[in-house]
């Protein structure tokens, strides 16, 4: 980047964005292990598009499952490791913490974005965040980031300022739209 650009990122969710959501009991949950874990077909031809474009590329997902003992940190590594080999994002960022330790980073609210922006020199009004559910758009308003929800059958609900069908259609809106 020259002199006096914008630094602007798009933040991905991880499940649901990157990779397919494991359904548990009729709602969308995590995996748990590499058994559960698969990337959703072109995202790593997408990431690339983005950082093409100019655009730091950083995954923030909520982990909740590793606060409630049901994924061990090992676990979670190493699907992260497949990821950033195989999407390439320029930093992944996880909370791992539960609804009740009531952290900075946990989505719905913003540290994970706000915290990147600093370290980064982010311009957040020029960023976007892609995610599947309403702790998605919630954090993205709170940081102050545009947003676009993957439609899904579980997030019918969620009220969300742009709505597309994948991860490719999330991409051409961001790149339109700047």
């Amino acid at each position: 980047m020259g002199v006096g650009e914008i630094k602007r990122a798009v933040f991905l969710d991880r499940d649901g964005v990157l990779n397919p959501v494991v359904m548990r009991d009729g709602s969308p949950a995590s995996p748990r292990g590499l058994g559960e874990f698969s990337l959703t077909p072109g995202a790593g031809e997408q990431v690339a598009r983005l950082r093409e474009a100019g655009y730091l590329v950083i995954v923030v997902t909520n982990q909740p499952d590793v606060a409630r003992g049901l994924l061990p940190e090992e676990d979670l590594a190493a699907m992260h490791r497949v990821l950033d080999q195989a999407v390439e994002p320029d930093e992944i960022r996880f909370c791992p913490h539960d609804d009740h330790h009531e952290c900075a980073c946990r989505k719905p609210k913003p540290g994970m974005l706000t915290q990147a922006a600093a370290e980064h020199g982010l311009d957040l009004a020029a960023s976007w965040l892609v995610g599947d559910g309403y702790k998605d758009m919630q954090a993205a308003r709170a940081a102050g980031v545009r947003a676009v929800l993957i439609s899904a059958d579980y997030n019918a609900q969620v009220e969300a300022p742009q709505r597309v069908a994948d991860l490719a259609q999330a991409v051409d809106l961001i790149l339109e739209q700047g």
